[in-house]
């Protein structure tokens, strides 16, 4: 458990050095720091690293590799000036359910879990994509949080790996579950 609150105070570091002024950045930098800015982004997409971790065959990269493909593809929905209802509730429901099938260790196959993943992360996209910075492409800006939600899937996929005794079990439900809730206290607010 300490392993785990080490690694989540190390990826929440890059949001603590923008928290003063005059850091202002654009492009890829402002696309790398992106999704580790926004709560909802961070945990939904550590969410589904460890979701995938734990799933067996072609899901294991099948989900994190959809998520990653429909989160450009929400980015250019975003960027086009497109208006998208519920886009912040949709996020905030990823958090809840990547969360609930952690903690209730749900299996989906490749199919259902690439499905999954890619429609919540239309939203997560379109997301990045409207508040992408007026002096960005998307081209850069998009590289940068694209590579950004890959770490965070990896680092997801690395802390389930952290054992396979039943209080490792017990601490990614438990992890899960937290997200969860996060995520139905974020979807209220």
């Amino acid at each position: 458990m300490k392993k785990v609150l080490i690694s989540a105070a190390a990826l929440l570091m890059p949001a603590a050095a923008f928290a003063h002024t005059g850091h202002e950045v654009s492009g890829f930098a402002a696309g790398i720091a992106h999704p580790f800015t926004g709560l909802d982004h961070l945990l939904a997409m550590l969410a589904v690293g460890l979701w995938a971790a734990r799933q067996s065959g072609a899901a294991r990269w099948a989900t994190p590799l959809a998520f990653v493909a429909m989160m450009a593809v929400g980015a250019l929905a975003g960027a086009s000036s497109l208006q998208l209802p519920f886009t912040e509730l949709m996020i905030a429901a990823s958090v809840v359910v990547f969360g609930s099938l952690i903690a209730f260790n749900l299996k989906k196959g490749a199919l259902a879990g690439a499905l999954l993943a890619g429609s919540f992360a239309f939203f997560h996209g379109f997301a990045h994509g409207a508040e992408m910075p007026a002096m960005s492409t998307l081209a850069t800006y998009g590289a940068g949080f694209l590579l950004a939600t890959a770490a965070l899937h990896a680092a997801g996929y690395a802390l389930a790996a952290f054992g396979h005794s039943k209080a490792a079990d017990i601490s990614r439900r438990a992890a899960g579950a937290a997200i969860a809730l996060t995520g139905i206290a974020l979807g209220a607010a």
